[in-house]
């Protein structure tokens, strides 16, 4: 079965997990400083925070911007539930706004309806590694007094307009072990604005900036330096693993031919580093998936509910107009992409895909 993610660790990241083990200092030391500059540097960005996962970096940045309850962030429906969940562990309230069919980002033209006197930001999220319209969120942002914070947990080393994601504002990426590259477990916050950067390493630290005083309520989200390490040594191999996604996603467009299966779209001056080869099945999407796993092609579905449609969203009275997303949500089917790949398993999926005997949507069925 071709898995539809495998990380790739190798003798770098064992002898950089080893050294710090021997060095017997193992939390919040050298490594982590040193993943932080190398994450600064990726982003154009004055200062990168390391923390325990992608979502406490969403949290942490939430509360650096000072939102909580009665707030409201205007994000999107379509994406993993953390996205939502961090605002709602704040106090604030989620306010979701509908995707774009093409890119499955938040659709910029719907964001300032959704904008009330309580509105305090706007959460994009560059999902599968295509990254939101920023400059559009940007200006909307601007005229608004709103900050906004990227969900950049599936984009480390993307690009909108050549400028890389987490350089536009307070963004947040995940280090989890399938992303583009892993520390294990773990998240970073990137910013240029040295008093939020300042807030967010006391929040991660108890409040703490000097041992046993605690100058603010916070919370211990410290990366370790045994996930640094590795970490580290995967930030020096991004640019590899994520021209290996492109590469595999080229191909697959190339030879995926099959007229129900709609391939991912790549927008003008996108740089788009492809955590998921996601693929829109007009018929029936859980059979194909079936057939595809009988060809030996793993497949995910991220995500099969929109999250206002989530039970815990449905239970706290949550509703949402978001035509589009729920659309998509039914459709959605992603194959394997990840940097793992020989060229020989990314025509045997293309094969399986061009091979599905789909049935037709119920609206096209005669």
């Amino acid at each position: 079965m071709i898995p539809i993610s495998r990380p790739l660790l190798g003798p770098e990241e064992e002898a950089a997990v080893l050294a710090v083990l021997r060095s017997g200092k193992l939390a919040q030391g050298e490594e982590v400083e040193r993943l932080e500059q190398g994450f600064a540097e990726l982003c154009g960005v004055r200062h990168a925070v390391a923390v325990t996962s992608g979502t406490t970096a969403l949290f942490l940045a939430l509360l650096a911007h000072e939102i909580g309850p009665d707030d409201e962030v205007i994000t999107t429906p379509f994406s993993f539930v953390a996205t939502a969940n961090s605002i709602l562990m704040t106090g604030a309230r989620p306010v979701f706004v509908d995707i774009d069919e093409d890119c499955f980002n938040l659709n910029v033209r719907q964001i300032e309806a959704a904008i009330t006197p309580r509105t305090r930001a706007i959460m994009p999220v560059h999902l599968y590694g295509h990254p939101a319209e920023m400059d559009a969120i940007m200006v909307i942002a601007r005229r608004n007094g709103l900050a906004v914070i990227e969900d950049a947990a599936q984009a480390v080393g993307a690009r909108y307009r050549g400028r890389p994601t987490g350089n536009f504002s307070t963004a947040c990426f995940s280090l989890y072990a399938t992303k583009n590259i892993t520390s294990g477990e773990g998240g970073m916050i990137t910013t240029d604005d040295d008093a939020i950067a300042e807030k967010l390493r006391l929040l991660r630290n108890h409040g703490s900036r000097v041992r046993y005083y605690h100058e603010c309520l916070g919370y211990n989200c410290r990366m370790t330096d045994l996930h640094a390490a590795i970490g580290r040594v995967q930030l020096g191999k991004c640019e590899a693993f994520n021209a290996r996604r492109i590469a595999n996603a080229q191909l697959l467009n190339q030879l995926i031919t099959h007229p129900q299966v709609i391939k991912p779209q790549v927008r003008p001056g996108i740089h788009h580093v492809f955590h998921q080869y996601t693929v829109r099945i007009l018929g029936d999407r859980d059979a194909a998936a079936q057939q595809l796993a009988a060809a030996g092609v793993g497949t995910a579905i991220f995500y099969p509910l929109t999250i206002p449609n989530q039970p815990i969203y449905r239970e706290l009275g949550y509703q949402a107009t978001t035509p589009v997303a729920d659309r998509v949500s039914t459709e959605i089917l992603a194959l394997p992409v990840h940097p793992g790949l020989t060229p020989d398993e990314v025509h045997q999926i293309a094969r399986a895909v061009n091979a599905l005997q789909i049935e037709a949507p119920l609206a096209q069925a005669v």
